[in-house]
């Protein structure tokens, strides 16, 4: 018996992409379509060439011709084809032509598949590295009726095509593989993708779980994990804790971003973002109908003891999601690489809120050391574009007075270049602030919730006390440190 499972474990974690093709073409119930657009038939080439295909691959296909795709699968609303609709309207059609033309009466036991992606590679001038959407929609069980699914989006690196069409099929395979033997363990299945594609060759920037077997899955969780995967740079994910792609969310924006650790979200953060809200879409320039608010989060924030909590960046997001809001996380400690990052996606004007602390850190040249411009390169960056910085003040501890733009104290060094910023206008007080809750700092209301005092709730906005009441958030990790 130990040997038998010795060589089962073995076959589990056979590496080859070969191997992986060839598990799946020799079980007889796992059967399905490819439909691939715009990179060639590249994952179902691995299975043709593997052997066995004829038992698991019913069609493999590739409607390039806008006129023939649109004839097979309809237009798109948009008229678009590299966009996550798309891709789930090709698995839909897909799945239900299996169940049409396969009969269950001569095939109880098949476990039905479609695979599909849709994806545009580097173009001609080599400008743009082009991006794709690739999903799966399956079933485990050959009763099951509602199907699950796994939906992601890449981003290419690579400079050449067919480096790129290379890479799709692997991660091709890799996703098939995973839906059907690591389907059970989706937070390794994450890593799994990447088997034998180097990460400096694609970027995987959105993943979402849906299905009876991922009832348990939380997509926010999910999206923790490829940015502590280093699969990404930042992640978004909207009040439903479905996770979003970034650049179709940002996509010609006008964006305000207010950056915290919010553990939790207190009166002062809704303050600030409401009141710098209100600034922002009385600005000419900003079309209220584009403009998104961002609640962002920086890697560095979530890890509050050298680790990231799992636990703890769910219950933030959790409270965050209840007040309706879009939350990023990202790896950019600076400001100016959020910036940069959302220059990327838009032209249209960007917003940040922050407190007065944070625009002194934002002219403390320690944080630029590593530029060769220091300082000045990074604020050519920040302030290049049509950046506008909401200053919420704070209350001096030591003096009680009032502090904003006119009296924050920056380093002596800094003190002219942060005049020309302030005289150009790109630093804005906000002035309606409430000065009653001045005094409110998640990390005080934090310890009372997790030292069991009272007092905390009216510190934070309306209906936020009651779910972390209900739900005990942030004292999962004091628990669990009592119990040690």
């Amino acid at each position: 018996m130990a040997s038998v499972l010795k060589r089962d474990t073995a076959f589990e974690n056979i590496p080859s992409i070969k191997a992986k093709t060839l598990r799946i073409n020799l079980n007889p119930d796992i059967y399905g379509t490819f439909a691939e657009i715009g990179a060639g038939q590249e994952t179902a080439r691995h299975f043709f060439r593997s052997g066995g295909a004829s038992g698991t691959i019913a069609k493999a296909m590739s409607a390039y011709d806008k006129q023939f795709s649109d004839a097979i699968y309809g237009v798109e609303k948009d008229g678009r084809y590299v966009t996550q609709p798309r891709l789930k309207t090709m698995l839909a059609h897909e799945m239900r032509l299996m169940e049409e033309r396969i009969s269950r009466d001569n095939n109880p036991d098949r476990l039905f598949f479609s695979y599909a992606n849709t994806v545009a590679t580097i173009d001609f001038s080599k400008r743009y590295k082009g991006h794709g959407w690739i999903g799966i929609r399956f079933q485990l069980d050959p009763d099951q009726k509602e199907l699950d699914e796994i939906i992601l989006h890449v981003r290419f690196k690579q400079n050449e095509a067919r480096l790129q069409q290379e890479t799709l099929g692997i991660l091709g395979v890799n996703l098939i593989y995973g839906a059907f033997y690591k389907y059970h363990k989706p937070k390794k299945m994450l890593k799994y993708l990447y088997d034998h594609i180097d990460k400096d060759t694609i970027e995987i920037d959105m993943i979402n779980f849906s299905g009876p077997n991922f009832k348990d899955v939380d997509n926010r969780l999910m999206s923790l994990q490829l940015i502590k995967n280093d699969m990404t740079d930042a992640v978004m994910f909207g009040p439903d804790g479905n996770n979003l792609l970034p650049a179709a969310v940002l996509y010609k924006k006008n964006i305000l971003a207010l950056r915290g650790s919010f553990r939790p979200v207190t009166k002062v953060n809704l303050d600030m973002y409401q009141k710098s809200y209100d600034i922002f879409v009385r600005d000419s320039a900003v079309n209220l109908d584009k403009t998104i608010v961002i609640f962002e989060i920086t890697l560095s924030n979530l890890k509050a003891s050298g680790e990231i909590d799992e636990q703890d960046f769910m219950d933030r997001a959790e409270l965050l999601c209840s007040l309706g809001q879009h939350v990023m996380i990202s790896k950019f400690q600076e400001y100016y690489k959020l910036v940069e990052y959302f220059n990327n996606y838009t032209k249209q004007r960007i917003g940040l809120t922050m407190g007065v602390n944070n625009l002194v850190d934002v002219f403390d040249e320690k944080y630029y050391r590593h530029l060769s411009g220091g300082i000045l390169e990074a604020f050519g960056k920040l302030f290049f574009k049509d950046l506008q910085v909401y200053l919420y003040p704070m209350k001096s501890p030591e003096t009680g007075q009032i502090m904003t733009s006119n009296n924050v104290k920056v380093h002596p060094r800094m003190k002219e270049l942060y005049k020309f910023f302030k005289y150009n206008g790109k630093v804005m007080d906000i002035i309606d602030y409430d000065p009653e809750i001045m005094h409110i700092f998640s990390r005080d209301v934090l310890k009372k919730i997790m030292n069991g005092e009272d007092g905390w709730e009216e510190q934070l906005p309306e209906g936020i006390s009651e779910i972390i009441k209900e739900k005990d958030l942030f004292t999962k990790k004091l628990i669990q440190e009592e119990q040690k």
